[in-house]
């Protein structure tokens, strides 16, 4: 719109053809790059609704394995004898947040994230992160060939 104002103004102004010209093409090249990007727009907008839809689909479809393996999840921690904070900091991290997104989260030091994962880690014998995850995903997958 300012290019478009600027193009009135320099010609009721009478400079030269060719500024108006060159100020043209600007023009026609941002409303080009406007409209490519609105097109952009509005498709990642549709895929997002798409992801959302199949999302909740999922979801609902599998509403039941997901309580099932929450539970699994949390008497396998229980067995471990985690403290509520292990706990937690376990679940967070089988989601996949980050150490310093789980001390965000809880309001606590990433340092101290670190030590109750460490702590975690230690009662159930596994050496960390990865290993957590393997340990409940492992038989849910098919095996390998």
């Amino acid at each position: 719109m300012l290019i478009a104002a600027d193009l009135l103004i320099d010609g009721r102004e009478g400079v030269s053809l060719t500024h108006l010209m060159l100020e043209g093409f600007v023009l026609v090249v941002a409303l080009c790059g406007a409209g490519l990007t609105l097109r952009r727009f509005l498709q990642v907008n549709r895929d997002l609704v798409i992801a959302r839809r199949d999302t909740i689909h999922w979801r609902d479809q599998h509403r039941a394995l997901v309580q099932g393996l929450s539970a699994a999840i949390s008497d396998q921690f229980s067995a471990w004898n985690l403290t509520p904070s292990e706990t937690e900091i376990g679940m967070l991290l089988l989601k996949g947040l980050s150490h310093a997104q789980i001390a965000d989260l809880r309001g606590t030091s990433e340092r101290t994230v670190r030590e109750q994962s460490r702590s975690l880690y230690r009662k159930a014998g596994l050496e960390g992160r990865a290993d957590l995850a393997a340990f409940f995903l492992e038989d849910l997958l098919p095996p390998q060939r």
